[in-house]
């Protein structure tokens, strides 16, 4: 399957993967991250992290995330998760959303493969900040 191109602009995207974040928060994520990969990757501009406390609560916050960008008229254009519901990725092509058990996120570490990339503000209380 071939990744679709996109026609969004990198702020309609910021402000997608903003709503993302708070979504993941409200609904119980911890250590949720936003961190903004524009011209550093060219996979997508934004990457938002979350960690969940079991594989049903990830799940239902996955399927959450999904149903917002249905809403937004932006739908997932992949959804999917390991065996064992620990790593549960939605991909809108502009923004990946990636739900973790706190143990995978560990090892896989994304946030210190991107460590260099700026880490957005979602909330009032945060303020954007560079690696």
């Amino acid at each position: 399957m071939v990744r679709p191109s996109t026609k969004n602009n990198p702020e309609s995207a910021r402000a997608f993967a903003l709503k993302a974040a708070q979504l993941l928060s409200d609904l119980k994520c911890t250590e949720v991250m936003v961190i903004d990969l524009v011209g550093r990757s060219q996979v997508c501009d934004f990457m938002v992290l979350g960690s969940g406390t079991s594989a049903r609560q990830m799940k239902s916050v996955g399927e959450s995330i999904d149903k917002m960008g249905s809403q937004m008229g932006s739908p997932a254009w992949r959804m999917d998760s390991d065996s064992g519901s620990s790593w549960i990725v939605v991909d809108f092509v502009d923004v990946v959303v990636h739900l973790f058990e706190m143990r995978q996120r560990a090892f896989y570490d994304l946030e210190g493969l991107w460590r260099e990339a700026p880490r957005l503000a979602w909330r009032a209380t945060d303020r954007t900040t560079a690696g």
